[in-house]
């Protein structure tokens, strides 16, 4: 059987570092957890004019995390955290990518700060920066290594991410300061964190539409593997 072909959106860094002019960066472990699910992961450069001839050929598009957030204006934000940092290009290309797999109903799968601008897609805002948003706010940038849990997650029962995981408390890893603040009409939240932040969103109208605020690609447990298996077995039925 031919391999699903799966979108995987970059990262960008200006001059400096790895090389003295603009480069693109990917961790190793987002490739490797779509090849361990059985899936043939394909890098985007960011091309948003492009992005209906990437989506020509793909089966299925997962918007990774980065160090830097969604323009607050996106979602009605009058003023901006000073934490706030964008990535104009990067955000215009998955903002292309990711409305055109949607209105093709094929699978989509935001990861961190993925998840977050696929929550602003569907509507949704955002909390800017969660120490200053949320009472007694977990440590949502964990000290720790990122391949270690940082906090436990609680995963609403009857939803998507409850039926690919099969549990309802999952240890994540965590490395964010900003969520999703709200719940809008089409979006179901299907896992918080014990301070309330929310963790997990699903949009039940699509075939596979799942965002989750943690890093799955890291394999902490079988959970995050079962959350690949499940988007790779939507992709392959696309076919």
């Amino acid at each position: 059987m031919t391999q699903a072909l799966i979108g995987v959106t970059l990262d960008s860094e200006q001059p400096g570092g790895y090389s003295k002019f603009p480069w693109y960066a990917l961790r190793q472990n987002y490739c490797a957890a779509v090849v361990n699910a059985g899936g043939l992961p394909v890098p985007l450069p960011h091309e948003p004019e492009q992005a209906e001839a990437y989506l020509d050929r793909l089966d299925g598009v997962i918007v990774t995390g980065g160090a830097f957030d969604v323009d607050p204006a996106m979602f009605g934000a009058e003023s901006r955290h000073a934490t706030v940092k964008t990535k104009e290009r990067r955000t215009a290309f998955e903002l292309a990518i990711t409305k055109g797999a949607l209105k093709r109903d094929m699978p989509v799968l935001g990861i961190c700060g993925g998840q977050q601008l696929l929550h602003v897609i569907l509507g949704g805002k955002l909390h800017q920066h969660i120490p200053d948003a949320v009472a007694n706010a977990l440590a949502h940038e964990q000290p720790n290594p990122r391949n270690e849990p940082g906090h436990s997650v609680r995963i609403v029962p009857n939803t998507l991410l409850h039926r690919l995981t099969g549990v309802e408390r999952m240890e994540v890893n965590s490395a964010h300061h900003q969520a999703a603040s709200d719940e809008p009409k089409g979006v179901v939240v299907n896992a918080t964190a014990e301070d309330g932040v929310i963790e997990g969103i699903e949009a039940p109208a699509y075939k596979f539409c799942l965002g989750v605020q943690w890093h799955p690609e890291f394999e902490i447990s079988a959970g995050d593997t079962r959350i690949f298996a499940g988007f790779l077995a939507a992709c392959r039925s696309k076919r």
